[in-house]
C-alpha cells in the first residue's frame, strides 16, 4: 500500500513539466533514440513473440485493419421447429436459448460460425407466422429482415409434423427472395424417420436435408452442401469493420436499456415491460444518432448471480458477456433513482475485463427533479457514490439522460465518438519511448532488494484497447505501473478507454 501512495503523490504539475520537455524534443532525435533503444534489445534473450511484436505494424491512418464481411446464413421457420437447437449444433456450443416452449427466441441474433475452414455469420430468428399479431407479428418482421440480409437461407421444418399451412406461407416468402434456400427436415433422429422427411418434397424447394439438431445426425452433410453454395464474401454487406460502430447497452435488469434502444431507434424494436428480465436475446439494430449510423446491441439484464437464474434466463445471462465481446464500446446504464450497487460496479468491471471502451449513461435523470422523488438529497448522495464506487473509471464519459423521454440522448453521440477515437489511438514508438525516458528521468523506479528495474524499450502492441508493452530488466511495482498509466492519461487523450501496460522481463544474453 505504501508503494501505491509513493506514486499517487505525483500531481498534474509533474505531467505539465513532462509535456513541456517532450515538446522541446526534435522528431528526428526522438526516432533516433527509439532505434538505439530497440537495437539494444539484441543484448537480451528474446523469443518469437518478442520479434513479432517489434516488427513494424502496418495500419491505415485510423489504425484500423479492414476485414471483408463474412457471408450471412439465416435460419428461418415457424415457431418450435428447432431453429435454436440447430444454431447451437452448428456453432458447437449452447448459446442460443433452447426450451420446449414455443417462441423463446423473439429477436434475430447473429453468431460467428465456422465449417471446413470457412467462416460465416449465422442468424437465428424467431418463428414466422403469416397472420401473427402483437409480439408474434414483430417476430415475423424480424425473420423477413433476416431473409433480406442473408446470402443463404436455411428453412427449418419439423419432419415429424410434416408441412403445414404456415410452412407453405414461408415457402412463398422465400421464393420471392431469390436466394439459395436449403430445406432442413429437423427431428429426423434415426433412419426410420427419413420417410417422413421425403414428404417435404411437396413444398417445391427441392431435396430436403434430414437432420437431427439435438443429436447432430446429418448436420455435417447438410453444412457441406450449404458451404458449396455460400459465397466466400457477403454479397449484401461490404465490410464488417468500417461499417456502423457496435455499441453494447449493458446494465442490471430494469434500468432502462430497452427503453434507450427503442427511443434511439424511434420504434418499439425490443419488448419493454416493467418486469425485469423481459429481454432475453441480444438484439442488433442499426439506428441513426447524430447523423451517423450505429449498431446497437440491447442485452439481457445481468442478474446478481447467474446460477440463480432459471431456464432461458440462465443462458441469456451468459450471452450478455458474449454480446459485450462483439461490441466496440459499451454504454453502461445506471438508474440514478437507486443507489449504485455492487451489480452496477460488477458490470462496469466486465467491460474493463473485455477491454471495450466505456460510456456511463445515468438514466432517469429527469426524475431527480420530480415531486415523486421522496429523497431530496438523492443528487448529493449520487455524486458521493460516483466518487467512491466509480473512481476507477473516472476517465469514462458521463451522460445524464432520460431514456423514456429521449432527453439528452444526443449527448451520447459525442461521448461514444470520443471513447471510440481514443480506443483506436496509437502513440508512435518514438514518442512513447521519449515519454518513458523523460518519465524515468523525472521519477526513476526505486531500489528493490538492492536492484533497480530498468525500462529498456517500450512499444504500443495494439489498439482496441491501447496496449503497451515495456521490456524491462526486472518486475515493476504495481504502483509504478499505475503511475505510468496515469501519466499516459495526463499527456495523451485516453478518455473513454481502458489502457493496458504489460511487462516483459528479459535477461541479458550469456556471452
Amino acid at each position: 500500500m505504501a508503494a501505491n501512495n509513493e506514486y499517487d503523490e505525483y500531481g498534474p504539475a509533474g505531467a505539465e513539466n513532462l509535456a513541456g520537455r517532450l515538446e522541446e524534443l526534435d522528431d528526428e532525435l526522438i526516432e533516433a533514440r527509439a532505434e538505439t533503444l530497440r537495437a539494444s534489445l539484441a543484448d537480451y534473450e528474446l523469443d518469437d513473440e518478442d520479434a513479432e511484436l517489434l516488427a513494424d505494424i502496418h495500419v491505415d491512418e485510423q489504425g484500423n485493419e479492414y476485414v471483408p464481411a463474412l457471408p450471412v446464413v439465416a435460419i428461418v421457420g415457424r415457431p418450435n421447429v428447432g431453429k435454436s437447437a440447430l444454431v447451437n449444433r452448428i456453432i458447437g456450443r449452447r448459446e442460443a436459448v433452447v426450451e420446449d416452449t414455443p417462441g423463446v427466441t423473439r429477436d434475430r441474433v447473429t453468431y460467428k460460425a465456422e465449417w471446413l475452414d470457412r467462416k460465416f455469420s449465422l442468424v437465428d430468428t424467431g418463428g414466422w407466422e403469416p397472420d401473427a399479431k402483437g409480439i408474434d407479428r414483430s417476430v415475423a418482421a424480424q425473420s423477413e429482415v433476416a431473409i433480406d440480409l442473408a446470402d443463404v437461407i436455411l428453412f427449418v421444418v419439423d419432419a415429424k409434423v410434416g408441412p403445414t399451412a404456415t410452412d407453405e406461407h414461408v415457402v412463398r416468402l422465400l421464393r420471392k427472395s431469390d436466394k439459395p434456400v436449403f430445406l432442413i427436415a429437423n427431428k429426423v433422429d434415426d433412419a426410420s424417420h427419413e420417410a417422413e422427411a421425403a414428404v417435404l418434397w411437396n413444398l417445391g424447394l427441392g431435396e430436403p436435408y434430414p437432420v437431427s439438431a439435438i443429436h447432430g445426425r446429418g448436420v455435417a452433410d447438410m453444412l457441406d452442401a450449404v458451404m458449396a453454395k455460400t459465397p466466400k464474401l457477403s454479397a449484401i454487406a461490404k465490410h464488417e469493420i468500417g461499417g456502423p460502430r457496435r455499441v453494447a447497452i449493458l446494465g442490471r435488469p430494469n434500468v432502462g436499456k430497452s427503453s434507450l434502444l427503442n427511443k434511439a431507434a424511434g420504434e418499439e424494436r425490443v419488448v419493454v415491460n416493467d418486469l425485469a428480465g423481459t429481454t432475453r436475446d441480444p438484439v442488433d439494430e442499426i439506428v441513426e444518432l447524430g447523423g451517423k449510423l450505429w449498431t446497437l446491441v440491447d442485452t439481457a439484464g445481468i442478474r446478481r448471480r447467474v446460477h440463480m437464474a432459471q431456464g432461458a434466463d440462465f443462458y441469456a445471462s451468459l450471452r450478455t458477456s458474449t454480446a459485450l465481446e462483439k461490441a466496440e464500446v459499451a454504454i453502461v446504464v445506471i438508474d440514478v433513482t437507486q443507489p449504485i450497487s455492487e451489480q452496477d460496479v460488477r458490470i462496469i468491471d466486465l467491460v474493463l475485463e473485455s477491454g471495450r471502451s466505456l460510456v456511463l449513461a445515468f438514466n432517469k435523470w429527469d426524475m431527480l427533479d420530480t415531486p415523486e422523488m421522496e429523497d431530496k438529497e438523492r443528487r448529493r448522495f449520487l455524486e458521493r457514490e460516483i466518487e467512491q464506487d466509480l473512481a476507477h473509471v473516472a476517465w469514462a464519459p458521463r451522460v445524464n439522460i432520460s431514456a423514456k423521454t429521449g432527453r439528452r440522448l444526443d449527448k451520447l453521440v459525442p461521448a461514444l465518438e470520443t471513447a471510440l477515437e481514443n480506443w483506436d489511438r496509437r502513440i508512435p514508438t518514438g514518442k512513447f519511448n521519449a515519454f518513458l525516458s523523460e518519465l524515468v528521468a523525472e521519477h526513476p523506479h526505486p531500489l528493490r532488494g538492492g536492484k533497480q528495474p530498468r525500462i529498456l524499450f517500450g512499444t504500443q502492441a495494439s489498439t482496441r484497447p491501447p496496449t503497451f508493452v515495456l521490456f524491462t530488466t526486472g518486475f515493476l511495482d504495481p504502483g509504478y505501473r499505475r503511475f505510468v498509466q496515469r501519466r499516459l492519461r495526463e499527456l495523451y487523450d485516453f478518455e473513454g478507454t481502458p489502457i493496458v501496460v504489460n511487462m516483459r522481463v528479459r535477461e541479458r544474453r550469456k556471452r
